[in-house]
């Protein structure tokens, strides 16, 4: 049977039951052209659009 060889820290065990090193939602952002919500920094999906210019062609459906 498995015995740890040394006790481990107040400081140790509060650290691992702490929830300051887990990972946050992504920030969503407006598009500018659309109003869509998007990740920063990305091309839009809704429209196509970076910073004010067409990047990605959509297609008219």
């Amino acid at each position: 049977m498995a015995v740890p060889k040394r006790k481990v820290s107040k400081a140790r065990r509060d650290k691992r039951r702490s929830n300051v090193w887990k990972l946050s939602a992504p920030a969503f952002s407006r598009c500018d052209n659309c109003g869509e919500l998007k990740l920063a920094h990305r091309v839009c999906g809704n429209c196509g659009y970076y910073k004010g210019k067409e990047v990605i062609a959509q297609s008219a459906e």
